[in-house]
């Protein structure tokens, strides 16, 4: 079997991911998702995972200056992590998984990451390092600042200089 990774920057590489993400997640059923009302921002980076040729895993990076506790802090989000029908259960959504961490980790400059996930995902996660955070998330969104619905959407964090597991982050923009 023939893998390829790619990270590329995210506007270059938007026309390539899409078809990929409207798969996933038509935009039809995104409205239906108890957070399909929010808005979110663009990755930075694009990690694009290509098995025998077919573009099969896409993981979005990018990275905030927000607040942790009051505590300026560089966090790297994780986001927009799609594996085509097909290709779920052969391990690629924890090889492009592993590029995003190694790219944030070779930044060296990101306290910790910082990811949400549905709950029924949670699991596939947390065997991969992450670590749920209990706390309040708070994000800009078109209508202000606004408290993030944590019910739908469990934030996760990845250890790397910090390693935060409860209190209150500020993400200060649009969650990914």
């Amino acid at each position: 079997m023939s893998i390829e990774i790619d990270i590329l920057t995210g506007d270059a590489s938007r026309a390539q991911a899409q078809p990929l993400l409207d798969s996933v997640w038509p935009p039809d059923s995104l409205r239906r998702e108890p957070w399909g009302h929010l808005a979110f921002a663009d990755p930075e980076l694009r990690v694009l995972l290509e098995a025998e040729g077919e573009l099969v895993c896409h993981v979005g990076i990018l990275w905030r200056a927000a607040t942790w506790n009051g505590r300026n802090m560089r966090i790297g989000g994780i986001g927009s992590v799609a594996t085509r029908q097909d290709g779920r259960r052969h391990g690629y959504a924890s090889v492009a998984l592993n590029a995003a961490m190694q790219t944030l980790k070779d930044e060296r400059a990101t306290d910790f990451a910082l990811l949400f996930c549905a709950p029924e995902l949670a699991r596939f996660y947390q065997a991969r390092g992450w670590r749920a955070f209990v706390g309040d998330i708070f994000a800009d969104q078109p209508g202000g600042r606004a408290v993030l619905d944590l019910d739908s959407l469990r934030p996760h964090v990845f250890d790397i200089r910090r390693a935060p597991r409860e209190g209150t982050i500020d993400i200060c923009g649009l969650p990914w």
